[in-house]
């Protein structure tokens, strides 16, 4: 399911809180989180989380480690995150990342877009 970037809305709002705009930071809609907490209750699973970086390389930075963790401890641990690429508003590349317990961190897949 496609989700809202509120990421320029609470630039807007306190830009020295939020010092990036939503060309270079993601930021889910609460409203989308409720959504999806909604549809795992009826039984959905959440198997893919994807995002773009633009004019930046398929890489998961330290913020989407951040952002993917709970207390240390992943959000989605069965889930694939998917990073793309886009370069002069065109896809570049994508890559995949999973959660490895055993390494404490996500790591790389061997996968290659369809591009």
């Amino acid at each position: 399911m496609p989700c809202r970037n509120v990421q320029d809305e609470l630039h807007a709002k306190d830009a020295t809180r939020h010092p990036r705009n939503a060309h270079t930071a993601y930021f889910i809609d609460p409203k989308d989180l409720l959504t999806i907490g909604r549809r795992e209750s009826q039984g959905y699973d959440v198997s893919v989380i994807y995002h773009s970086h633009i004019d930046a390389g398929a890489y998961f930075s330290a913020t989407d480690k951040q952002n993917a963790l709970i207390n240390g401890e992943p959000t989605y641990p069965d889930a694939v995150y998917v990073v793309m690429s886009v370069m002069d508003g065109k896809l570049a590349d994508a890559a995949a990342f999973a959660w490895r317990p055993e390494q404490r961190d996500f790591v790389a897949q061997d996968w290659r877009p369809p591009c």
